[in-house]
């Protein structure tokens, strides 16, 4: 039924202005789409709604995972745009210089300006 289907993931924004200078500024993403809903962006093959909300984000989850290549690198280059990640000591989850390995996999999180929680995944 759905799978023939595209997704898309929405992220809510307290302070649309404020979320919009985050993802221009620190992660480097230009709207595609503005429209009252809210602001689309386009990463790779999949868009996203950035969307005004009078609800607060939680941040206790990941709600929207960028697959990166070089994880190590985008960490990087978004620290020195200024974006602070997660560092997380649990026996279930441990990170150095921000990044976790789960598996054959490594992944780092942090939080945009309105609380969501975002990853970057290295496959």
């Amino acid at each position: 039924m759905l799978g023939k289907y595209s997704a898309h993931t929405t992220l809510p924004a307290s302070n649309l202005q404020r979320a919009k200078k985050f993802y221009n500024e620190k992660l480097g993403l230009v709207p595609a789409k503005e429209d009252p809903s809210g602001i689309f962006y386009k990463s790779g093959n999949t868009e996203f709604l950035v969307f005004p909300s009078q609800g607060a984000a939680t941040g206790s989850f990941t709600q929207i995972g960028f697959d990166v290549d070089n994880i190590e690198a985008e960490v990087a280059a978004l620290k020195a745009r200024g974006v602070t990640f997660e560092e997380y000591n649990s026996p279930s989850l441990k990170t150095t210089n921000s990044v976790a390995a789960i598996g054959s996999r490594k992944a780092a999180w942090f939080k945009d300006s309105e609380g969501n929680l975002l990853g970057l995944v290295q496959m």
